[in-house]
């Protein structure tokens, strides 16, 4: 019975595996069974499961294939300048309530009820104000505008601290403050779905925006516990304070210029399209996501023009989407009709005035459509700057090298889809051949 009781004896082995990708499994227990003992093996310290169990709420899944190469620096620019914001927000708050009158006897609930009601109001007003002047812009320029967002927050913060110093305008400086922290508000969101979107791989933008919260509310609460500490120890000491806010907002202004220029985005927009272009037409290559990074602004472009690295800004001269009754009547003779000739197959008409060339836009082109007719715009451009015949030699070009340079583009990775560039005004319009074409 023993002999025949251990030839059928069976023994299997268990083992258990963690890790959100195939390429990144480790083993982290072994079962080892048979009919007459069962044995219990963990691989690995436990810190180490630990250590992956945070890990896993931080950063996505399948960290680091699913998500862009620029992520991980972003990340880490954009915790350092978060905890700097956390950490002066501490100071600049401990200053606005004091000139409210917390800790006062002579100060009034309702009277700190309403400054404060009045400050979150024209905050409010203020983001719906941006929205609508701006909100359109910010998927085109998501880089410069991020930038702009907490360089708002910024000034808003130090409005807050400077309020105390004149009480007789207090309202004010802190309305003031309230409208440029809005401004963050709406941009600073906005655009972070736009980088949201980039990062994302593998269809996983829900989830990198979830482990991203969990990221800021880890920054959060090391950023209040440091701003609680400078807070104690700078308490009526105003030097101390002023000191220690300028230092913070400083690096917070370098960690977030460090942040967007490590962003690599592979959608198209009028200045990398630009930059794009005229390098193509140089040497007959394009460039690749870090390449044009390096190259395009990422600061308004009135704070910009002095510097060196600029390219040239050629897209300033295109106006697409040029409203058709802003034309009078001396302009569509001159301009329009010696124009539309050379546009009677495509679905935009290319008008230039004054040394600009503006888009006329059909409203049955698509999105293919318009990045075309920019292209062609800075073509144009391009030929009026050198006094060549403008239409037909920019129309040879385009018949000639846009789908070699749209194929080179979608070669290396760039979105080709579409131009992240508002379109308001379109048109329709019906073009009659006449005997004569002038150029």
């Amino acid at each position: 019975m023993t002999a025949v009781s251990n030839s059928n004896d069976t023994a299997i082995t268990l083992e258990e595996w963690n890790g959100s990708s195939t390429s990144k499994l480790s083993k982290t227990f072994t079962i080892q069974a048979s009919s007459s003992s069962v044995s219990f093996k963990r691989s690995g310290a436990r810190f180490t499961h630990l250590w992956r169990r945070l890990l896993q709420a931080l950063v996505p899944e399948g960290f680091p294939s699913s998500v862009t190469a620029d992520y991980v620096p972003f990340q880490i620019w954009d915790t350092l300048q978060g905890l700097s914001t956390y950490t002066r927000t501490m100071l600049s708050t401990q200053a606005l309530l004091s000139a409210i009158g917390v800790g006062e006897k002579s100060a009034t609930v309702i009277g700190a009820t309403f400054q404060w009601f009045l400050r979150d109001l024209t905050g409010m007003l203020g983001g719906i104000l941006f929205t609508f002047y701006q909100g359109s812009n910010l998927d085109s320029n998501a880089k410069m505008w991020r930038l702009v967002a907490d360089l708002m927050n910024d000034l808003g913060m130090l409005m807050d601290l400077i309020s105390p110093l004149f009480p007789s305008a207090f309202v004010i400086i802190v309305c003031l403050g309230s409208i440029s922290r809005s401004f963050t508000g709406v941009a600073s969101g906005a655009t972070r779905a736009a980088l949201t979107q980039h990062f994302a791989l593998q269809d996983n933008a829900a989830d990198i925006s979830a482990k991203e919260g969990s990221q800021e509310t880890v920054a959060t609460m090391i950023g209040m516990a440091l701003g609680m500490l400078v807070a104690r120890i700078t308490i009526g000491h105003p030097l101390a304070i002023w000191v220690c806010f300028l230092s913070l907002t400083l690096f917070h202004m370098y960690a977030n210029y460090q942040a967007v220029r490590c962003l690599a985005l592979t959608s198209l927009n009028p200045e990398r399209t630009t930059i794009h272009l005229q390098h193509f037409m140089k040497t007959g290559k394009v460039l690749s996501p870090e390449q044009v990074s390096a190259k395009e602004h990422v600061l308004p472009l009135k704070l910009t023009v002095w510097s060196s690295k600029n390219a040239d800004l050629l897209y300033t001269k295109v106006h697409l989407g040029t409203r058709v009754s802003s034309l009078d009547n001396m302009e569509i003779k001159e301009h329009l009709l010696s124009a539309a000739s050379y546009y009677a197959k495509a679905k935009y008409l290319l008008v230039e005035r004054n040394g600009t060339v503006n888009v006329i836009v059909h409203k049955d082109s698509n999105a293919a459509d318009i990045l075309k007719s920019f292209v062609h715009a800075l073509i144009l451009a391009t030929n009026v700057s050198e006094s060549k015949s403008s239409h037909s030699d920019s129309q040879m070009w385009i018949d000639k090298h846009y789908d070699v340079f749209i194929h080179k583009l979608k070669s290396l990775g760039w979105k080709t889809e579409r131009l992240l560039s508002p379109i308001i005004w379109r048109a329709n319009w019906i073009y009659k051949a006449s005997e004569k074409k002038a150029d």
